[in-house]
């Protein structure tokens, strides 16, 4: 599989573009543990080409994340095309558009999902930030509007013929947000399309390796996008890589070696974000992370860690949580 000039080995999976969850310190954590390519968070067209620093922050990319796509939303040509020119000049490999957002603040403004109700302005919007750039450019959207209006197996021909050299599906609409199941059928109608030449990225729902096989065996995909199952679980993707080589699962590690991932996660953002800032940029993923599911009585544990501004009583506080595992390991 290629995207562009960019080769893929075989099945490649890849981080999902996630608001405050796909910095830079997360990224790198994916990649170490194997993510083929890894995204930026969403980066708004308007605040871009205002020059808001937080959001021009976000264009902030290195060289051992690479390959990387740098991901923009946005409901104006003219903005869209601006900010595409900016993106490329921060030298990204990809730059993928956002039509798939749900969130109320984009999508209910027009841009992100809210785009599945102007394909038509959808299309354009592509066909002028593909003709603005040099860098290959790929879209990721939902199955369409809701249930009455599913337009993706119509729409990915449409945006295919404008330009974009690889398209990923959320298998939602936007009025699903993420409730339900994601439809991987309608995915598989959109990569068994004899018109459809262009590498389809299948997304939703991938929480196991066995999900991801599963996934790649019943539509054909030509790559797996892994987006809420990282989150605070970047070794997901030695996990899925291994099982799609070996058919085997990967062995558990012991309960400190995950912690100390996290705690690694957290260091790379201090470094890009500050102290105060790195420990926001993980707050997300110690809140979400698979590790310390199940654990009794960790609630209050989970409120010091998100309250701290200290990397070393952040670390204090993760390093009493091994004993709380092997207490519930124990009993």
């Amino acid at each position: 599989m290629k995207i562009g000039n960019i080769k893929f080995s075989e099945n490649p999976v890849f981080l999902a573009p996630m608001e405050d969850v796909t910095d830079m310190g997360f990224r790198l954590m994916c990649k170490q543990f194997g993510a083929d390519m890894v995204y930026t968070e969403f980066v708004s067209s308007d605040a871009l080409i205002r020059h808001v620093n937080k959001t021009q922050a976000k264009l902030t990319i290195s060289e051992e994340e690479r390959p990387v796509a740098i991901q923009i939303y946005g409901r104006e040509v003219d903005a869209m095309v601006e900010a595409a020119k900016i993106c490329e000049e921060a030298n990204p490999n990809i730059l993928d558009i956002n039509f798939g957002c749900p969130v109320k603040k984009v999508a209910g403004k027009g841009a992100g999902s809210g785009m599945m109700k102007t394909p038509e302005l959808m299309v354009e919007i592509t066909a002028a930030v593909v003709k603005a750039v040099k860098i290959p450019v790929t879209v990721k959207t939902r199955l369409g509007w809701d249930h009455e209006s599913k337009i993706i197996v119509e729409l990915a021909e449409q945006l295919q013929d404008v330009g974009i050299q690889a398209l990923t599906i959320h298998g939602r609409t936007r009025s699903q947000m993420y409730t339900g199941d994601a439809d991987w059928e309608l995915i598989g109608d959109v990569k068994n399309n004899p018109r459809i030449h262009i590498p389809i990225v299948g997304n939703g729902d991938v929480t196991s390796p066995e999900i991801c096989k599963r996934r790649f065996d019943e539509t054909g995909v030509d790559a797996v996008m892994i987006g809420r199952g990282s989150i605070g679980s970047p070794w997901i993707f030695e996990e899925v890589k291994h099982y799609l080589r070996t058919g085997e699962t990967l062995p558990k590690k012991e309960f400190e070696w995950y912690l100390d991932v996290l705690k690694e996660m957290i260091r790379k953002n201090v470094v890009h974000s500050g102290e105060r800032g790195g420990i926001i940029h993980s707050r997300r993923h110690l809140a979400a992370s698979s590790l310390f599911k199940g654990l009794p009585d960790f609630k209050k544990v989970r409120v010091a860690m998100l309250r701290t501004e200290s990397v070393d009583e952040l670390f204090e506080i993760m390093d009493t949580i091994p004993e709380q595992f092997q207490m519930e390991s124990n009993n």
